[in-house]
């Protein structure tokens, strides 16, 4: 596996299939929730895109509403494929960013996202997966899926490693703004 430094003008976050029916069968889902919206935070404040996708959201709904408020309706692809780059107008919305890394959050690890992190290796971009930011219903889904990521070339990292890479430095405005979401 080769370095990688997360680099804000490098980089897009993905958020996978959030969902008001989707959520309460996670495994460890306050967590998910809770870093899910750090992270969108951390795009606003950084400026760094955010991508959303909803699975089938007149069956699972739209994304939770707490994370909502802070996503352009814009930056939200609906898709009823498992691997978003199996639904058809996917990779015309995502690659209007013109970055080569992605942070990419949600759920299901072991399903969705795991099969997103493929698609997105395959096309050379360079892929961060959050472990505590993504889930599965299943705990042993959610680790056996980072696990293999991480053994394909998927950096796994919790999302304050994330954040913090991306920020670079304390004492810069966007330092400030952030910090109160990790006190």
């Amino acid at each position: 596996m080769n370095p990688q430094i997360l680099r804000p003008k490098n980089t897009v976050m993905l958020m996978i299939d959030v969902q008001e029916k989707l959520l309460p069968a996670i495994y460890g889902k306050e967590s998910v929730e809770l870093n899910a919206k750090k992270l969108i935070k951390a795009s606003q404040i950084m400026e760094i895109p955010l991508k959303v996708t909803e699975q089938y959201p007149k069956g699972l709904g739209g994304t939770v509403s707490g994370l909502t408020e802070d996503i352009s309706p814009d930056d939200v692809f609906e898709k009823k494929a498992f691997g978003c780059f199996d639904e058809e107008g996917f990779d015309d919305f995502f690659r209007c960013t013109r970055r080569n890394q992605v942070v990419l959050f949600g759920i299901e690890s072991h399903i969705c996202v795991h099969t997103t992190a493929m698609q997105l290796l395959e096309r050379d971009f360079e892929v961060t997966v959050v472990a505590d930011g993504c889930g599965s219903r299943e705990n042993s889904n959610h680790e056996m899926a980072l696990r293999n990521m991480s053994a394909c070339g998927v950096h796994v990292l919790p999302m304050e490693s994330v954040v913090y890479q991306l920020i670079k430095v304390s004492g810069t405005p966007e330092f400030k703004q952030l910090l109160p979401l990790f006190k």
